[in-house]
């Protein structure tokens, strides 16, 4: 990786490299929670509910899954997953080419306005003049949900459309959202008056502010300012596509991490929902082989989501290999460490880079290693930082997940990985 220069005006992470990100410190959001998402419920008339329906006052999964699916997760893949009917590798026959992927999200989007299923669609466009930063968008035509396609890795207020719907006296709607827009939805969906809802998940973490993507563009890239597209891929590696179609590729292990602490909210370190469970139907990437799309049919109208696409899609084959569990404790280990501890030489990252693509998990199980990653991550962030919402913030299911590393939890941290918070 060849580390960029920075701006002499660029004064780093908006928020600080050793500064908790808390959004609520900002001036628009004073007085909601301190891990706040910015979801954009609380721009709506629906403020008044925050406290019952926020997942970063109490996370209501369980409760909501409950109501969803009429039973809990089995202690099998669901407990990373979530709870789901049918998963599928798919892609677009005909991809767009200015989806991040071959545009299923925004495909189906466009399918239900074209047939008349909803009257309108939520979703996330890009601010006029920017690529990437996010601007919710309540699309009436097909045409313009196809305009929101492409990535947008930012925190957005995609909820505070909820007033325009019932002002508009939309009825039926599809919504497509993060995990944490999606659990807040879920928790107002009764007072809605909505004849039908249509709730498209994308798996997601991490996002940002803007200011703090762009910083972070510049820190992992040559020329930050002509990326297109990017993902985190499963080759443990960093892809940004550039505008004359150029490919750039950063290992994981070459992030300059001491550069990028801090510019995470404080919200996505404390999510346990990667996989944006309370949805009909989630739409990712992690689960499937490179170039495909991982999805999950979570629901009768999830599964329903995904006939009325399936014309369109070439479908692939799920895939499992590898074992995430060798390289669990390891993780763990590294955990303590400060993000600014140096990386290993040159040589040395590049062939724990090559041992990652050649003997790292892949297809499902990279997956299954991902998520569990995220849990304990988060879990640490929040008992180092947040210690006190943990009994609040903490699904049962995560505990659960990550008991085969109980073990190796308490030998490194000094304290068992169960909860001994009392409600």
């Amino acid at each position: 990786m060849n580390d960029a220069v920075l701006d002499p005006q660029d004064t780093g992470p908006s928020k600080g490299l050793d500064t908790i990100s808390l959004l609520s410190s900002d001036e628009r959001l004073k007085g909601r929670p301190k891990l706040c998402s910015d979801c954009g419920l609380c721009d709506s008339t629906l403020k008044g509910r925050m406290s019952s329906a926020c997942i970063f006052v109490r996370n209501q999964t369980a409760e909501i899954e409950q109501r969803l699916h009429g039973r809990a997760r089995r202690p099998d893949d669901e407990r990373r997953f979530g709870i789901h009917r049918t998963q599928y590798a798919a892609r677009m026959r005909r991809p767009n080419p200015q989806a991040q992927w071959s545009g299923i999200v925004t495909s189906l989007g466009a399918r239900l306005l074209e047939q008349g299923q909803v009257e309108a669609v939520i979703t996330t466009g890009a601010a006029p003049g920017t690529r990437f930063k996010s601007e919710p968008v309540l699309a009436r035509t097909p045409a313009e949900v196809l305009a929101t396609a492409g990535n947008k890795p930012c925190l957005s207020p995609n909820l505070r459309l909820l007033d325009q719907v019932r002002e508009q006296g939309i009825k039926r709607l599809a919504f497509i959202g993060t995990s944490c827009q999606v659990h807040m939805l879920r928790a107002v969906e009764a007072e809605l008056g909505l004849e039908k809802l249509y709730v498209i998940g994308i798996p997601c973490s991490d996002n940002v502010t803007y200011p703090d993507l762009e910083y972070f563009l510049t820190q992992v890239s040559r020329s930050p300012q002509t990326i297109v597209h990017y993902e985190f891929m499963q080759d443990f590696s960093l892809w940004m596509r550039h505008e004359d179609g150029r490919k750039e590729r950063v290992n994981y292990i070459d992030f300059p991490m001491d550069k990028l602490h801090g510019i995470f909210p404080s919200s996505c370190l404390s999510c346990f929902d990667y996989p944006n469970t309370l949805c009909d139907l989630t739409v990712g990437y992690m689960g499937a082989e490179l170039g495909w799309q991982w999805v999950l049919a979570r629901t009768e109208i999830g599964e329903e989501l995904f006939e009325l696409i399936r014309p369109e899609l070439e479908i692939g084959e799920l895939t499992s290999s590898g074992d995430r569990t060798r390289g669990m404790p390891h993780y763990i280990a590294r955990l303590t460490q400060p993000p600014g501890a140096k990386k290993p030489p040159f040589l040395v990252r590049k062939l724990v880079a090559y041992m990652q693509r050649k003997k790292g998990s892949k297809g499902l199980e990279f997956a299954r290693a991902i998520i569990e990653m995220k849990l304990l991550r988060n879990l640490n962030y929040v008992r180092s930082k947040f210690p006190r919402f943990e009994a609040r913030v903490v699904p049962e299911h995560v505990y659960q997940t990550l008991e085969p590393y109980a073990d190796k939890y308490c030998e490194v941290f000094g304290r068992p990985l169960a909860s001994q918070i009392e409600e």
